[in-house]
């Protein structure tokens, strides 16, 4: 006899356990791939942000407008602006306090945007963690649901006396079903994941480097002031 091996059937027909890690690993696929659409939203968001005040910043335009163009927004402002202005309210504070010493200007400047810095990449890499063990642990998920199918498929086939092929590949065919669901979950992750660290990495870089160009120019300023 013809027998239905769809993966339907054979899941509506396989063990508790089996049915249970497969149950986990589809509800863990879909939650990965909430999270690949919401970060892949993200990242092209800060990137464009990025850019656009990037453009802004080298049109220019005086820094003490950008800043308060900076602090009147409560939405639409990228990492890198949002490092600008930390660094120039930690600036212009301290010049506030007639303080004149060149170094602690600066000092104070890139130590407030070092620690925004870090919390905008703490942010930006927010879930990446849940993508990285998708990616490492539904294989294994999916694999102890295979080796609990073949168990239980060949405990059934000890009462039997004769075993043929046919009795013995439902069984087989539905532990293995875990298996194919943990790799379905896994690959899409691991890909996600690799490319959302190298784009992460990148936006990293460039806002490092305006950091230190944003330095760079208060230096500049300074020193143009002390001589004048």
């Amino acid at each position: 006899m013809n027998q239905d091996l769809s993966i339907v059937t054979l899941l509506l027909h396989a063990s508790g356990v089996v049915q249970a890690v497969v149950a986990l690993l589809l509800v863990v696929s879909i939650a990965s791939w909430a999270v690949i659409f919401s970060k892949s939203t993200v990242l092209s968001r800060v990137t464009k942000e990025n850019t656009n005040f990037e453009h802004a910043f080298w049109s220019g335009t005086s820094m003490h407008d950008l800043y308060n163009t900076a602090i009147q927004k409560t939405t639409g402002s990228g990492p890198m602006e949002r490092i600008f202005a930390s660094g120039m309210r930690e600036f212009l504070k301290l010049r506030e306090r007639r303080i004149a010493d060149t170094v602690v200007l600066l000092e104070g400047a890139q130590r407030a945007m070092r620690a925004n810095f870090q919390r905008e990449v703490d942010a930006l890499e927010s879930q990446l963690s849940f993508l990285g063990s998708v990616a490492s642990v539904s294989p294994y998920v999916g694999l102890f649901g295979t080796v609990w199918g073949i168990m239980h498929a060949f405990t059934g086939l000890a009462s039997l006396e004769q075993v043929t092929l046919a009795t013995v590949a439902p069984g087989i065919a539905e532990a293995l079903v875990a298996t194919a669901i943990g790799l379905f979950a896994a690959i899409p992750a691991v890909v996600a994941y690799n490319r959302f660290a190298t784009r992460i990495d990148r936006l990293a870089n460039k806002m490092d480097t305006f950091s230190e160009e944003f330095s760079n120019i208060l230096q500049r300023n300074l020193s143009a002031q002390t001589a004048a």
